[in-house]
């Protein structure tokens, strides 16, 4: 690949673009077994973070894996599956194997009208999708079809073969999206409308608010309910579940951005630079300043 990794202002991770020339009659797709010497561009870091601007979907037939999205660590395992959208941030692990299928697909190679239909920018959405044997045997073979007419460039002319594979990667991603979506379905059945509410509250005020307390009046419950709710639901008190929220906050400033450690402490309502480092330091292992020269 020719082209380089751009960046935006300000912004500390490169972001790689689609690998067009390593595609298959240069479309906008590519599909095939997971590898260690695959990569979306010679200089891409692979086992550091990076971005990339196109979606990437690893079905595991292996495993344990480890992989970072967002900042936050996922384990898969065989029949496991990773949905990585545009312009989430990522890192595969150096002590993981990767077996599997991987497809890769750049955002304008299908219509709109499939995009809003397959759901392809629903950030909202579970990564680590885990299939029912059902599920996951349709989804090996429609990506077995999908890759066979992939790799299949001859009884075809080319734009019939471009119309081909848009059908058929279109027919995968529905069922990934409806395996994504029942996913997160099934997640808010479960989860108690104590506890959603609260999540809710904390997403809106975690910047300035991180008192359990104030919470829990807010919403009108009492501190003992509020925790039993947040308990049941993530396995976290309150005051775990929101540092948890602070601190992603504060890992995304310090990696997207060139913000000054105190702006950053600002940000997330830490007034003082050196409570803020001793909070970053409390909850990750390292300080602010650490953190941001790992990522360069």
């Amino acid at each position: 690949m020719t082209g380089i990794g751009h960046q935006a202002e300000g912004d500390v991770i490169r972001t790689f673009p689609f690998p067009a020339d390593l595609a298959v009659g240069g479309v906008g797709m590519q599909i095939g077994p997971m590898g260690t010497d695959h990569r979306w561009h010679v200089d891409a870091p692979l086992h550091r973070v990076h971005r990339i601007d196109f979606h990437v979907v690893m079905l595991f037939t292996g495993g344990p894996v480890r992989h970072m999205i967002d900042f936050a660590e996922y384990e898969a395992t065989a029949g496991d599956l990773l949905w990585i959208r545009p312009g989430q941030v990522h890192r595969f692990s150096r002590e993981s194997v990767y077996r599997g299928t991987v497809l890769t697909m750049q955002p304008g190679f299908l219509p709109r009208a499939t995009v809003e239909a397959a759901g392809l920018y629903r950030y909202d959405l579970p990564p680590l999708l885990h299939p029912d044997p059902a599920q996951l045997a349709a989804l090996h073979a429609a990506l077995d079809q999908l890759r066979r007419e992939y790799e299949d460039t001859e009884t075809l002319p080319s734009g019939l073969h471009t119309a081909v594979l848009r059908h058929s990667l279109t027919a995968c991603l529905l069922r990934l999206s409806h395996l994504a979506a029942s996913a997160a379905e099934t997640s808010r059945q479960h989860a108690d409308s104590t506890f959603t509410r609260f999540r809710d509250a904390v997403e809106r005020g975690f910047p300035t608010n991180h008192s359990v307390s104030a919470y829990a009046d807010s919403l009108g419950y009492s501190r003992r309910t509020l925790v039993r709710a947040v308990r049941a639901a993530t396995g976290e008190t309150p005051k775990g579940f929101i540092d948890k929220r602070v601190v992603l906050e504060a890992k995304r400033l310090l990696a997207h951005t060139d913000l000054p450690i105190g702006r950053v402490g600002v940000a997330v309502g830490f007034p003082d630079a050196a409570n803020f480092s001793k909070f970053f330091h409390l909850h990750t292992g390292q300080t602010p300043v650490a953190f941001r020269a790992e990522l360069r």
